[in-house]
């Protein structure tokens, strides 16, 4: 007999396998679409399990008793959905009756539980006539817990042409959401298969239905992986729907909940499925924690659009009953999450709600006395926040007997030096045991292990992005030394499976051109390297380019966003920029400019402080005109369309409206990753790209910004220990203080000394860095620091103290504040008050699509410290403005100058002029312009020496001249409000 390589045969396929682990196989007859029940096998459950209540319901009900009681079941199905009655029952009358029986967390306590469940019936049905209208319909496969439906699926062959598409086309138009069996809540998940890809969905919503990929991914994107032992798809059902998955997935991770618009306050219903690297994570974290127990550290790079947040909650839930390997213990007495998300906090409350019906298992804490009582009073689960979790842990002496998971959020925002350091002392159960006299040494090692990852203490750290420490800290150590995340969920697969979108595709960069000229008549010297950093910053701030570039901003956006309805006519856009007080002058300009053409679009500023610019102070709340609390609300409204930001708002700022970004400030690494996925976000089915206009950055800059974090971040070796040993060689050469000293120091301080014995000693070592020559003193300053740095650091990671490393870590931690300041002479002071611009111009360079490859290490944190001191460079004025005008003005010439006069400068000095405010004012438009013409002439003439050419071109071509002053006239009547249209 021939293989069947039809549809039909990949349903025999999975049948078989399902029927071989448990699956009861079943007859489309048997289920009955008007209750959508296979009623037989709900009676057999029930009969086996709860048989008393069975009677006294048939004795109450009678003759209506299938009538009755299978009405009462899908009634309740569908006001609950089909995960809160499998997990709680319900009630008929005051008869309680269970649909499922869970399985339990421990086999060795719960040998009844285990009995329980081994008899629910899960079965699997082909060709399901589904409809009572269109009785002649049928679905591929469903698979059923005690009759009751929880998975359908659709099932293609692309040996026939047809695919996982087809099957979502199905779906999609012939497939009634008004089925009884296809309304929200009725199953877990519907999937979509075919030999090659899995796509799922909750729920069915005609030509509008979502389809999510539920695929392994493969090469870091989308897809499966070649299978060597079956279809790439059947990881489906010999894993998935194997019946232990089905019962944690309905148990732990499936639920329906409600969400409320916080605008709207319209409620809506929502079935939440796993996806599949959401399910993989837990249930390999869950592994390995009962596998090594506490005391281990787990790094998880997962890219934006992978629904971190839920499998945070998840994992959450989960640890705080996962048993050891015995079966008889909790491995963790509390999981505390770190967090700076608000909306985490709420996400967490809600899923515990679904899965315990004991009130009180969670609570937020913020101040160690806080935490001590919630872990007394048995909270399981306790979320903080980054800022606060060093005070919450201080102090807590008690916590040494707890064993702690603790879940981090973006793992590079919390673990750095100091902090993890205080968090790891706080909550560490070691102890040192007294059997001898406690030597110096055994104090230093007490003192370092504090500072490490203690064994009561395991780590979950989430990230997109992982910087080189979180890899090192947290990271696994491969084979070739390398350190890679525990489990990745990648950028590329992300982007390649549609949750995010590639912000790198339509990236369009500028260049800006400049010329200075120097007004003043002296020609002083001034630090030239210094100098030319602060002309750069005067040229890119200045008020008159940032309206340039606002200019540029505020056409494209109107061209290429706004009237091109982009995301169904609601895209908006974020404007970065370099300092508070760009921002200022960004929206001071975008107010402007919007006013002028009467455009019924507003921008919103947002950034920390207060700032005082020619005498006024300016705020958030000032400029936008409501609290500061408000922005993020505020923004949602349609009338707001740009936010300009200054260090705010570009990481953790979801808003899936925004569609483009201007960028104007200089992006490095991490940094450029975050600020840039701003405007990842999905809005489907409207948002399909998004524009980036950097002024800031070239396209190599930001391909080497993403390229590590584009498949899997991976660390190409540990810190090399060796590195401390030179800096503090370099350090005690310099004589501030001798090896005996620095561990004197640490002896008294482990001792618990007073400050009046350990001050003199520092004062003596400040003494000694005061005879110092200057280059020596910056040296050691630099040197100091980078090796307390790198100690903080690598006294968490590595197996082995270095008493010597501790002693000088502790010193100069506390020597440092006492140094004294270090004299800075800046000697470019007062270049900004002898220079002014000439010209400017910004240049569009083509648009591209940066294309990523992803196989790029990251090195190691830098260990050292700067040693080398640059000594001022003294030149004149005039040198320094033509060598800056030869670097960044190469590209301008005369002309630009003699534009920017005519079309800015000489219109500004006519427009500026009372006469013509006054007619302009007080008279018609006909009035207007001829005072406009003839102060126009007037004022030109002061120019005439210095403009010569253009001024004999005006005086002598009646054409040209009538052609300029008609058109700067219409241009300021026009934009100042006096047209009537």
């Amino acid at each position: 007999m021939q293989t069947d390589m039809s549809e039909r045969g990949i349903e025999n396929i999975i049948e078989l396998h399902l029927s071989d682990n448990g699956y009861v196989p079943r007859k489309y007859i048997d289920y009955d679409p008007h209750y959508c029940i296979d009623k037989e096998l709900l009676m057999q459950f029930l009969k086996a399990t709860q048989s008393d209540a069975i009677e006294v319901l048939r004795n109450r009900h009678g003759a209506y008793f299938d009538q009755r009681f299978f009405k009462r079941i899908s009634d309740q199905i569908k006001k609950k959905g089909i995960v809160r009655i499998l997990r709680d029952g319900f009630r008929d009358g005051d008869v309680k009756i269970k649909l499922y029986y869970k399985k339990p967390s421990s086999d060795v306590l719960n040998a009844q539980s285990v009995q329980n469940f081994q008899q629910n019936i899960f079965s699997v049905m082909r060709q399901v006539h589904y409809s009572e209208s269109t009785p002649n319909k049928s679905l591929d496969m469903v698979l059923l817990i005690n009759g009751l439906p929880i998975v359908t699926m659709e099932l293609k062959n692309t040996l026939t042409r047809q695919s996982f598409v087809d099957a979502i086309r199905q779906y999609r138009t012939d497939r009634d959401p008004k089925e009884e069996l296809f309304k929200l809540g009725r199953c877990l998940v519907h999937f979509a298969v075919d030999d090659q890809e899995v796509y799922m969905t909750t729920e069915l919503k005609g030509d509008n239905t979502t389809f999510l990929p539920f695929n392994k991914g493969h090469n870091f994107g989308k897809g499966n992986p070649p299978n060597p032992n079956g279809l790439k798809t059947d990881y489906l059902w010999k894993n998935i729907l194997e019946k232990n998955s089905m019962a944690n997935i309905i148990e732990r991770f499936s639920q329906l909940v409600e969400e409320e618009d916080e605008d709207t306050k319209k409620v809506t219903r929502k079935q939440i499925f796993p996806r599949y690297h959401q399910l993989e994570v837990v249930r390999k974290l869950l592994n390995k924690v009962k596998e090594d127990g506490p005391g281990h550290r787990y790094l998880i790079q997962h890219s934006a659009g992978s629904g971190k947040s839920n499998s945070i909650t998840w994992l959450a839930h989960q640890l705080t009953e996962f048993k050891d390997l015995s079966g008889e213990k909790n491995i963790f007495d509390s999981v505390i999450v770190v967090t700076d998300r608000k909306i985490l906090d709420k996400q967490i409350r809600d899923n515990i709600k679904q899965f315990s019906h004991v009130d009180g298992v969670m609570a937020a804490a913020t101040r160690s006395s806080e935490l001590k009582a919630f872990l007394e009073s048995g909270k399981k689960i306790i979320v903080t926040t980054i800022q606060k979790f060093p005070y919450v842990v201080q102090d807590i002496g008690e916590l040494k007997s707890y064993n702690f998971a603790i879940i981090i959020d973006e793992a590079h925002s919390s673990q750095g030096g100091n902090t993890a350091g205080k968090m790891n002392a706080a909550l560490s159960k070691e102890d040192v045991v007294v059997e001898e006299e406690i030597t110096l040494e055994d104090k230093i090692n007490e003192f370092v292990a504090s500072q490490r990852m203690p064994q009561n203490v395991s780590y979950f750290a989430f990230t997109a992005t992982p910087k080189n420490k979180t890899l090192e800290i947290f990271g696994d150590v491969q084979e070739d030394g390398t350190y890679a995340a525990f489990h990745n969920y990648s950028m590329k697969q992300a982007i390649e499976e549609e949750f995010i979108l590639d912000v790198l595709k339509n990236y369009t960069t500028y260049e800006s051109f400049y010329k200075l000229y120097k007004k003043i008549e002296d020609d002083p010297k001034f630090d030239s390297s210094r100098a030319r950093g602060k002309m750069r910053i005067f040229v890119e701030t200045n008020e008159l380019t940032i309206a340039k570039k606002a200019e540029i901003m505020i056409d494209h956006f109107l061209d290429k966003v706004y009237r091109k309805r982009k995301i169904n006519g609601k895209a908006k856009a974020m404007i970065v920029t370099r300092s508070v007080i760009s921002a200022i002058r960004y929206k001071q300009a975008f107010d402007r400019i919007l006013k002028e053409r009467k455009i019924d679009i507003k921008a919103l500023v947002a950034f920390e402080g207060s700032r005082t610019i020619d005498g006024k102070s300016y705020d958030e709340s000032s400029m936008n005109g409501f609290p500061s609390d408000n922005i993020r609300k505020e923004f949602k409204k349609d009338k707001y369309r740009f936010l300009i930001v200054a260090e705010k708002f570009q990481t953790g700022f979801d808003q899936p409206l925004l569609h483009t970004m201007y960028v104007d400030k200089i992006l490095n690494n991490v940094r450029a990753v975050q600020t840039l996925s701003r405007l990842n976000r999905a809005y489907k089915p409207y948002k399909t790209e998004t524009f980036v206009l950097d002024f800031a950055n070239t396209a190599q800059e930001i391909k080497e910004a993403f390229d590590p974090f584009y498949k899997t971040t991976v660390l190409s070796e540990g810190t090399d220990p060796n590195r401390l040993n030179d800096l503090y060689d370099d350090i005690v050469e310099m004589q501030v203080f001798s090896e005996e000293e620095i561990m004197q120091v640490i002896d008294k301080y482990l001792d618990g000394a007073s400050r009046e014995i350990i001050d003199p000693l520092l004062e003596a070592m400040v003494e000694r860095f005061k005879q110092l020559p200057y280059d020596d003193q910056v040296k050691f300053k630099s040197k100091a620091r980078a090796f307390h740095r790198a100690y903080s650091f690598l006294s968490q990671i590595l197996p082995y103290n270095q008493q010597d490393w501790t002693a000088l870590a502790t010193t100069v931690k506390y020597l440092l504040p006492k140094l004294p300041k270090l004299s800075d002479d800046d000697l470019s002071e007062g270049i900004l008050e002898a220079i002014d611009i000439d010209s400017y111009r910004v240049d569009q360079k083509e648009m591209q699509n940066i294309t990523l490859e992803g196989n790029i290490e990251l090195d190691p944190a830098s260990t050292g410290g700067a040693s080398v001191i640059n000594d001022p460079q003294l030149e004149y004025l005039s040198e320094i403005v033509r060598d800056f005008n030869d670097k960044f003005g190469k590209d301008l010439t005369e002309n630009d100058s003699i534009r920017k006069f005519m079309m800015e400068e000489l219109p500004q000095k006519v427009v500026e002029k009372e006469e013509y405010q006054n007619t302009k004012s007080h008279s018609d438009r006909q009035n207007a312009k001829i005072a406009f013409k003839r102060i126009m002439q007037e004022v030109f003439q002061d120019y005439m020496f210095d403009q010569f050419d253009m001024y004999q071109k005006f005086t002598e071509n009646e054409e040209f001249r009538e052609w300029y002053t008609d058109k700067m006239f219409e241009m300021d009547y026009r934009f100042d409000g006096n047209s009537p249209t």
